[in-house]
């Protein structure tokens, strides 16, 4: 095994996935349910996108990771933020961030990804992160990474390291590299909602429409997503 891959599905994993399976051998893909609503639609996107590539493919289950907070990601109670019509800015931004945080999320799947790392020998974990939503997201950042790796260092004997081919780029970009490398976008669930199509209206829709519109790939997504 080459590498580990964080694919939750959305289009910046997808996309990490894809040229991960350019670069190396082999992958492992891993997908979390922690209870999130759209975690059948996650898995299923996941699912299909490893068979394009060809990439092995566990779901492991982390009730407790969901048990623990009343985000409105997992919690009935909670509302998923809606917006109007583009991806949210500054104070919106970070509102709808606060929302939809999950204590940890991305610090607990990186060392359980490094442990199977280790475990099988591979030299890397591939997550999908990106400097749009770094502004918001502090685990979706190039420091985070830098963070991770230091203690990735500590944590495992053969310094099992954590990359993301995209997280320097803003949506489009990341769109854009998909299609020059060939990436399943058109199979990725991106929504926070779990229905039968993504919802259009939350943060993570918002940013994938925005993304797929400035390069010029949103009527062809549409016509090849089997969930829009």
């Amino acid at each position: 095994m080459d590498s580990v891959v964080l694919l939750s599905g959305g289009l910046d994993s997808v996309v990490n996935a894809a040229v991960a399976a350019r670069e190396r051998n082999s992958l492992l893909c891993l997908t979390f349910d922690y209870g999130q609503k759209a975690a059948r639609k996650e898995i299923e996107a996941a699912r299909a996108v490893c068979h394009e590539l060809g990439a092995a493919h566990l779901v492991l289950r982390l009730p407790w990771l969901g048990d623990m907070t009343q985000t409105a990601l997992v919690s009935p109670e909670a509302a998923v933020p809606t917006l109007a019509g583009e991806a949210p800015e500054g104070e919106e931004a970070e509102a709808s961030a606060r929302a939809v945080w999950v204590p940890n999320r991305n610090g607990v799947f990186v060392n359980i990804a490094a442990a199977f790392a280790e475990a099988l020998g591979a030299e890397e974990v591939v997550a999908g992160f990106n400097s749009e939503e770094g502004t918001t997201f502090p685990d979706n950042s190039a420091g985070f990474i830098a963070a991770a790796n230091r203690a990735l260092a500590f944590s495992t004997l053969s310094k099992v390291s954590l990359v993301s081919y995209t997280a320097n780029l803003h949506k489009a970009g990341i769109v854009s590299l998909g299609l020059g490398i060939g990436a399943p976008i058109h199979l990725s669930w991106s929504c926070y909602l779990g229905g039968d199509k993504m919802c259009w209206a939350c943060e993570s829709c918002l940013r994938l429409k925005a993304g797929l519109w400035k390069a010029g790939y949103w009527e062809e997504f549409l016509k090849r997503c089997p969930h829009c």
